[in-house]
């Protein structure tokens, strides 16, 4: 739990650098429209992109270099968009601010005491993250004034998208399915498998008896899914192992398989609902079709958006490249 909020909080930190006090100013590296960026700003976001690397950060010379100017372009870009915020009177109330961390805490199952834990473990107090929360909407709201509100998609558009990405809109082939496991170790001996193929054997007779097999499930099964009686929920064909598939296929909904071996074990598995594979029709799939072009239109206007503002503002860069 701790480790999920953490990484909402990572990202957030990411766009939003804390801000240095002014015992761990180092010097200015730039003035955008006259207003400072420190260097202490500078190597911060450098640290957050290093952070957000897939791949380990290149350590020569002309490696470092290229880092160190995406970390200060990156807050440049920051810098004009609080400034534009300020120019347009964007503003966002604390009941609002609120609300989102409100949404926050619910959407990862956290209690207020949760959310106060994973911010002190990066050394964060809860008001300077509510400060860090405002920013991020008032960003938002920036981008929809500004980018977003402005961008059209027609139909034309959205029915060539589908069209042309068919494939993507297709509902997969897929399985409801209850299992019942009972684990045999690479190491167990034969009179041991002896026993485990007897107890399964046993459960088959009682699940193909008429017996609930959720109970039996819960009462025997040794899988996690056991406290759900053995509910895999819907799963896709190709997600399970073969011989998952090659049972499940060869059931009808409400039929129990026969014993399935695995390196693992022994499952016993019933199909509770089969869902066959179909194309969904453009009209079906028209509000995904249309938020996809959107996020790409919008991507592509914030963009140009934020290219402008670097031409129309005073830049001084003076940290030594």
């Amino acid at each position: 739990m701790i480790r999920t909020i953490t990484i909402i909080l990572a990202a957030i930190l990411c766009f939003f650098p804390v801000h240095a006090s002014s015992e761990t100013v180092s010097g200015i590296a730039a003035l955008v429209n006259d207003e400072p960026l420190t260097t202490y700003d500078v190597d911060k976001e450098q640290e957050a992109i290093e952070k957000g690397l897939d791949t380990k950060p290149a350590k020569d010379d002309a490696g470092r270099a290229q880092l160190r100017q995406a970390a200060l372009d990156s807050l440049i870009n920051k810098k004009l968009i609080e400034q534009k915020i300020r120019e347009l009177g964007i503003n966002v109330t604390d009941e609002e601010v609120r609300q989102a961390i409100e949404e926050v805490k619910r959407s990862n199952n956290l209690t207020q005491d949760n959310l106060k834990e994973a911010l002190a473990a990066r050394g964060i107090s809860f008001d300077e993250y509510k400060a860090q929360i405002k920013e991020q909407l008032e960003r938002l709201r920036l981008i929809s004034v500004e980018v977003r509100s402005k961008i059209q998609i027609s139909e034309q558009e959205m029915r060539e998208y589908y069209e042309a990405n068919a494939g993507k809109f297709q509902v997969d082939e897929a399985f409801r399915a209850r299992q019942i496991f009972l684990p045999v170790s690479p190491k167990a001996t034969d009179e041991e498998r002896k026993r485990t193929e007897s107890a399964a054997e046993k459960i088959l007779a009682e699940a193909r008896g008429g017996a609930d097999f959720a109970v039996l499930a819960r009462q025997y099964s040794k899988d996690p899914s056991a406290n759900e009686g053995g509910d895999l929920g819907f799963v896709k064909k190709g997600e399970l192992l073969q011989e998952f598939d090659e049972a499940l296929a060869k059931l009808k909904p409400g039929e129990v398989s026969g014993l399935i071996r695995t390196p693992a074990g022994i499952h016993i598995v019933k199909l509770e609902e089969w869902r066959q594979g179909k194309d969904r029709s453009f009209e079906s799939v028209k509000p995904e079709v249309e938020d996809i072009l959107y996020k790409k239109r919008s991507e592509e206007r914030f963009n140009i958006w934020i290219d402008d503002l670097r031409k129309n503002a005073s830049i001084e860069i003076r940290e030594k490249k």
